[in-house]
């Protein structure tokens, strides 16, 4: 009896484990608790990566897995936004940083369903996330591991909740261009 072979989706799971666990570090609202859960969310990011190459280098690409990333991809964000919200907040939905991590959250989960539809419309395709010397806008979130070492978890939260629900709105012009064509 063999070890049983390690598939793409088995690490996509993975990553989105680890990203769930970092929101729930970060809810707790403490520095230490905040320092592990930038240090998982890391991880998770760098974990996420790993599921296409070894679909690739294994063939075992899917629509499927290909689909599961995205949308492992956007819950992951979303369990981010929202554990940062309560753990700067006081808990209370009235709270600013718990509304902008529950508006940052929706505007994550909502990017990504856009951005499948926008993978399935008709049309040529373009890169969803904009690059320039190698580095994706979604490389942005590893800057969370030195801002929260700094203590500047706040500042980063408020700049990236914004970035992610323009992101959202940009993602749904795109959908509506495509559907134009």
């Amino acid at each position: 009896m063999g070890v049983p072979a390690v598939h793409p989706n088995h690490i996509t799971t993975a990553s989105l484990l680890l990203a769930l666990g970092a929101g729930l570090l970060f809810a707790r609202g403490d520095r230490g608790a905040a320092l592990w859960g930038a240090a998982l969310f890391a991880l998770a990011r760098f974990v996420d990566h790993a599921d296409g190459e070894l679909a690739r280098l294994t063939g075992r690409s899917s629509r499927l897995g290909y689909y599961y990333d995205f949308a492992v991809g956007g819950l992951s964000s979303a369990a981010l936004f929202l554990g940062i919200g309560v753990g700067l907040g006081t808990g209370h939905v009235t709270d600013w940083p718990v509304l902008l991590g529950m508006l940052a959250a929706v505007s994550a989960l909502a990017g990504t369903a856009l951005g499948i539809a926008v993978e399935a419309a008709p049309g040529p395709r373009e890169a969803l996330y904009p690059s320039a010397g190698g580095f994706e806008l979604e490389d942005g979130i590893y800057l969370i591991v030195p801002f929260t070492w700094l203590g500047w978890l706040g500042p980063f939260f408020v700049l990236s909740s914004m970035g992610q629900v323009i992101f959202c709105l940009a993602v749904l012009g795109r959908l509506r261009a495509a559907r134009r064509v």
